[in-house]
């Protein structure tokens, strides 16, 4: 039987396996269609261009095997059109002082153990690895149909009441545009007269708002935003948002300009001739911020049981609360304990939370396009315990152990905080649902320009050049 080696290789946002085959002299020089193991050939292609060809193990329960890149035909790897498999023929290294020769080099395959393909990952005729692209590219969003239906939310109390009127009014005037709002805030538009064009939800539409609503409108900060997650449990419309808060990371619009910047997100505002579209169409850049799927075990919870979902964009925390005690929390990722948390607590963060909480928490801030799960101690008892970023595949649990001195706490987003008693769990993934927030520039600008405006990020005076003399005080 073929033998295999296997070597761990972390260059994308799934695990990916290299396997080596080691083919013996004594191996079949054939490989028969009907034979067991016998490969099938198909076409893969991604959408970068890039073309592959992968062979499939006609055997039930094996993995895709991708051969080779563009290019590159059966002949160049080792088979032959009827299908032969090349034995290679070792020459023995020098003799004295004769030139030295090398046997022909093992040929490689890569499989991805999710299942997907590897568009990403190619192998040269050489054997050589190389990555075909970046993992994750600039994003635009286009409307294939003028949008109809926004919702507008905005920050709590009547301080941006008079914006609020403002661009309900335009987009209801102006866009034509059907515009909801939440249900609190109608009763209050209901003394105004000119506002027929606004309608709001009830408790049971509130789970279809998906499914009508195009995008959303946000007045307020980056609570704001968090509070536009929440409504949006699963799929969750593009937000646009606007500075109204104290900080507003998120926030990069101003309202001194909403008119045309909402126009530009109605109509689009950057050309995409670098994609094939048959008609002229416009886009707007949007991030695509990776939420947390977290559900709350009970202790000796049966699998049929419903359980607490939550989404959320920040992070989720599982901490002491008021016990004098310090946490005790298992920490596992499917079925291996990575550690034992014993701190006043620790939370799991999204790349869009590693500048909330977790920053404060000593985490390290990350791209939101980075496809990561941020784990960060808070007050641990050890200088050992740093944070960790972990890949966004890893499905963790924090579990409290039988032994421990006391419950502990979990809050979603810093909301829904309840008790986690002994032998109680929350377990954390990647949600598919991702929070698409429109641009003002393109990801990597709003994202270093926030930053620098709300943090003072590398705030420093510049070092000036050796032999500089300052002619005020006549130093060097």
């Amino acid at each position: 039987m073929e033998r295999h080696s296997t070597i761990s290789q972390l260059g994308s946002s799934h695990a990916c396996q290299l396997f080596v085959p080691f083919r013996p002299s004594r191996y079949p020089q054939r490989i028969g269609g009907k034979q067991k193991g016998a490969f099938c050939e198909q076409r893969l292609h991604d959408a970068a261009g890039y073309s592959v060809k992968a062979q499939k193990l006609a055997s039930p329960g094996k993995a895709d095997r991708i051969e080779r890149d563009a290019g590159h035909s059966a002949s160049s790897s080792g088979i032959d059109a009827q299908g032969a498999v090349a034995v290679p023929d070792f020459t023995p290294l020098r003799n004295g002082s004769g030139p030295r020769t090398w046997p022909k080099k093992a040929e490689i395959y890569i499989v991805r153990t999710d299942g997907m393909s590897c568009s990403r990952e190619t192998v040269r005729a050489s054997g050589c690895l190389s990555f075909a692209h970046p993992s994750t590219q600039q994003q635009l969003l286009v409307w294939r149909e003028r949008p109809r239906c926004v919702l507008v939310l905005k920050k709590l109390g009547d301080e941006q009441w008079d914006s609020y009127l403002r661009v309900l009014r335009y987009l209801g005037k102006e866009e034509d545009m059907r515009v909801v709002v939440e249900p609190h805030e109608y009763l209050k538009l209901s003394q105004q007269t000119d506002l027929n064009f606004v309608d709001t939800y009830n408790h049971d539409e509130a789970g279809r708002l998906h499914q009508h609503v195009d995008f959303v409108v946000c007045l307020g900060g980056d609570g704001t935003i968090l509070h536009a997650s929440s409504l949006f449990q699963r799929a969750i419309p593009p937000v646009v948002s606007f500075s109204a808060g104290s900080l507003g990371f998120l926030t990069n619009l101003s309202l001194q300009s909403v008119e045309d910047d909402l126009r530009a997100v109605i109509y689009g505002c950057e050309d995409l001739d670098q994609c094939s579209i048959e008609e002229e169409m416009r886009g707007v850049h949007i991030t695509l911020r990776m939420r947390l799927e977290c559900r709350i075990v009970r202790q000796n919870q049966s699998d049929n049981t419903p359980q607490e979902l939550y989404e959320v964009l920040n992070e989720v925390v599982v901490d002491r609360g008021a016990n004098p005690y310090l946490a005790k929390i298992e920490c596992w990722e499917r079925d291996t304990l990575i550690t034992k948390v014993q701190a006043d607590g620790v939370m799991l963060a999204t790349p869009t939370g590693s500048t909330a909480y977790s920053v404060a928490a000593g985490g390290s801030m990350v791209h939101p396009n980075v496809p990561a799960i941020l784990f960060t101690p808070i007050c641990p008892h050890s200088l050992s315990f740093r944070p960790v970023v972990l890949p966004d595949y890893a499905e963790l649990e924090l579990r409290i152990p039988g032994d421990a001195r006391c419950p502990a706490w979990v809050c979603f987003d810093g909301k829904q905080r309840q008790e986690l008693q002994r032998g109680d769990a929350v377990r954390v993934r990647m949600s598919t649902n991702p929070v698409p927030t429109i641009s003002k520039m393109d990801q990597t600008r709003d994202w270093f320009g926030s930053l620098e405006r709300c943090f003072g990020w590398n705030d420093r005076a510049e070092q000036k050049p050796l032999g500089y003399i300052d002619r005020t005080d006549g130093c060097s």
